[in-house]
């Protein structure tokens, strides 16, 4: 859905008009509006930008922040702030996608898979994805025997897994995130 609103929060007296992609959070039907955005697109740069910084960039109250920001967490829509672990300074050199596919897709093994592998020791992400594919798991270990023994031990040895396959990370790039500055105001130029 594209609505227009006028001007960019915190750009008072500007009165242009321009689309803006409202997405909304299907836990919710309050849509998300431009300051919302705004909000989150902030968060989502600095997760440790205080309150007071949040409301000046975006041009309203620190009262009305707090509770937008607040109203943001219990919505879903910040799901956290999370700090950016490199895994080589903490003794974890060796990264991978270990993608799995399960044979059978009984419910009670995608279950016990969804509870139990995020929760594993160096695991970063883990993704249920289609396709040909059933989970993609990504971790971080201390040595290529590491990330054997984990495979091995951890995955492939689990009810209903029927193939495992691993690829090293060589490098990892980080995207902009889910919001970028032009989504939230196009006529501003991106950072």
């Amino acid at each position: 859905m594209t609505e227009a609103f006028p001007g960019t929060p915190g750009e008072s007296g500007r009165g242009t008009s321009y689309p803006v992609p409202v997405p909304k959070n299907p836990r919710d039907d309050k849509p998300l509006d431009p300051t919302d955005l705004t909000l989150v697109r902030l968060l989502e740069q600095d997760g440790r930008m205080s309150n007071a910084m949040l409301a000046r960039e975006v041009g309203i109250a620190e009262s009305t922040c707090l509770v937008r920001v607040r109203s943001l967490r219990e919505r879903g829509v910040v799901r956290g702030i999370h700090a950016d672990i490199d895994p080589v300074a903490v003794g974890r050199p060796v990264e991978a996608m270990i993608a799995v596919r399960f044979g059978g897709h009984r419910r009670s093994h995608f279950e016990q898979f969804t509870q139990e592998v995020p929760e594993l020791p160096g695991v970063i992400g883990a993704y249920h994805v289609s396709g040909a594919i059933d989970y993609f798991v990504h971790v971080a270990t201390e040595s290529a025997d590491a990330l054997r023994d984990f495979v091995l031990d951890h995955l492939t040895n689990r009810p209903g897994v029927l193939h495992a396959e691993t690829a090293l990370i060589f490098e990892s790039l980080r995207g902009r995130g889910t919001l970028t500055r032009d989504a939230v105001d196009p006529s501003r130029p991106s950072a």
